[in-house]
C-alpha cells in the first residue's frame, strides 16, 4: 500500500493532523480526540480503529515510527510521527475535502424512502423521538459553544462546531415540518392507497 493508493477516511485525517503538532503515541492520540471534542466527528468507539488506522497509514508511508518507549508498570508505546509523504497527503486530502461535497450515504435518508414499510402514526412517534434526540444535541453543542467562549478558545477550533449546529438545526426544523404534515394528514397512506398507487405506476397513461 501507499499513500496514492490508500483511501483516505475521517479519522485518518485527524491522526495525520495531532501527528502534525508533533510525535506521539496512539494511547495519547485518542486522549486528545476526546479532551478536544473530536470523536464528535470521528468514530473511535472501537478500541482498536486508532491502532488500525495508524497501522494502515505506516505501511502507505505517510507516518513512521520515531521511538518505541517503555515506562514503569506499563506497556511498551509506539511513538510515531508524520512523514513528509504523510504532510504532502494531508493537504492534498484537505484540499478535496474542503472544496468537492462528498458522496454520502447516511442511514436516515435510507430509512425515509422506506416510510411505506411503517403505518403514518407510528412514523410520527419515532420522529418525535429522533426531534427530542435532535434537540438535546443543540443543547449540547450550545453548551460547548458557551464553554469555549467563556475560555476565549478562537473561532478556528470550532467551526466544526458551528458547521454541526447549522445541520442539526436545520434536521430538526425539517422534521418538525414533517411531523405537522402527519399529524394534520397532509401526509397519509395505508395498504390500499400504496397498492393503488403501485398499480397506477405500473401502468402510467
Amino acid at each position: 500500500m501507499t499513500a496514492r493508493t490508500y483511501r483516505r477516511s475521517p479519522l485518518a485525517v485527524v491522526l495525520l493532523v495531532l501527528l502534525a503538532e508533533e510525535p506521539m503515541h496512539a494511547y495519547r492520540m485518542q486522549r486528545l480526540i476526546r479532551e478536544r471534542n473530536k470523536d464528535q466527528i470521528v468514530n473511535i468507539a472501537q478500541r482498536n480503529s486508532v491502532y488500525q488506522t495508524l497501522d494502515r497509514l505506516l505501511r502507505a508511508g505517510m507516518i513512521e515510527v520515531r521511538a518505541t518507549t517503555r515506562e514503569e508498570n506499563r506497556p511498551e508505546r509506539t511513538v510515531y510521527q508524520i512523514t513528509d509523504e504523510g504532510r504532502r497527503t494531508l493537504r492534498t486530502w484537505l484540499r478535496t475535502m474542503l472544496s468537492a461535497p462528498a458522496r454520502e450515504f447516511p442511514e436516515f435518508p435510507v430509512a425515509l424512502a422506506s416510510l411505506p414499510m411503517l403505518p403514518p402514526q407510528e412514523v410520527a412517534g419515532l420522529l418525535e423521538q429522533r426531534a427530542a434526540a435532535l434537540e438535546d444535541s443543540l443543547a449540547e453543542l450550545d453548551a460547548g459553544a458557551e464553554t469555549a467562549a467563556r475560555i476565549g478558545l478562537p473561532r478556528l477550533f470550532v467551526v466544526e462546531d458551528e458547521y454541526q449546529r447549522a445541520i442539526t438545526a436545520a434536521e430538526l426544523r425539517w422534521v418538525r415540518s414533517l411531523l405537522d404534515d402527519l399529524r394534520e394528514g397532509r401526509l397519509d397512506w395505508d395498504e390500499e392507497w400504496l397498492r393503488g398507487t403501485a398499480e397506477r405506476l405500473e401502468r402510467p397513461e
